[in-house]
């Protein structure tokens, strides 16, 4: 038997919206913050109000739909693709091409317009949250093409961590798989995950990188998913990564719809 539960306590409005699926945590602030949510009708200014009925708030008019059991989907982006819902200069998205059998996605993470590789969808921003966050300790891996012979040594010297115009990344496991020629291939593995970090360490030491492709995300492989391609993780294996019973869940009355 299905049953809907409400928070046992007030909660952040953001933080609900996300649940909802409707957008990230972070992206709810944003909607905030341009006064496109209101509660019981009341635009909000601020993001730190908390309500203790989902019900009870709107995002640009429209009431936030039931949440539905988290769910998580592998995606292998292909090059020539911005994560994000829409470009201003007309650019193509993800969210454009994804089949639109889909429910309403978020990302966990980004990859940017020129990197390709595994990229996770959920319909929770809760758990998109969760599964970003450095203390989650989940590895990105990543295989690199670079231009330039590669110096070991160098590589190894960012297991210390590196700064890079005043950006401090932490550790990145950095080997070489192989030399060809001018070019090379490299495994490079981290948790922080900001923002064009392995572009912008691999350049600081001299190897400008021509392919970036993200081949894990913490226990999800990229496998043999071909591009363009999106497969649905299994929710036993979502529930074990989450941590069982303690992970974030959810109603499930929509996904029979899905």
């Amino acid at each position: 038997m299905t049953t809907t539960t409400q928070p046992a306590k007030p909660e952040r409005v953001a933080k609900l919206i996300a649940r909802a699926g409707v957008c990230s945590r972070r992206e709810a602030e944003k909607l905030i913050a341009e006064r496109r949510v209101a509660v019981d009708g009341t635009v909000l200014e601020t993001p730190g109000v908390t309500v203790d009925d989902p019900g009870r708030i709107t995002v640009d008019g429209e009431r936030l739909p039931r949440a539905e059991q988290a769910r998580l989907f592998r995606y292998h982006k292909p090059r020539g693709l911005l994560t994000t819902n829409r470009d201003p200069k007309g650019r193509p998205t993800i969210f454009e091409a994804l089949p639109k059998t889909l429910p309403r996605l978020v990302t966990v993470g980004r990859l940017d317009f020129t990197s390709e590789g595994l990229l996770l969808l959920t319909n929770d921003g809760t758990v998109a949250r969760h599964l970003e966050l450095p203390a989650t300790g989940w590895t990105r891996r990543y295989r690199v093409r670079v231009n330039g012979r590669v110096d070991a040594g160098k590589l190894k010297s960012l297991a210390g961590g590196v700064t890079v115009d005043g950006v401090q990344y932490g550790s990145i496991e950095a080997k070489l798989d192989r030399q060809q020629g001018a070019n090379a291939w490299l495994t490079v593995s981290l948790r922080e995950g900001k923002n064009r970090e392995v572009r912008r360490v691999l350049e600081h030491l001299g190897y400008p990188v021509s392919r970036l492709i993200r081949i894990a995300y913490g226990p999800f492989q990229l496998g043999a998913l071909a591009a363009g391609d999106v497969e649905e993780v299994p929710e036993k294996v979502l529930r074990e990564q989450l941590g069982a019973e303690k992970g974030p869940k959810r109603n499930a009355d929509r996904r029979r719809k899905a």
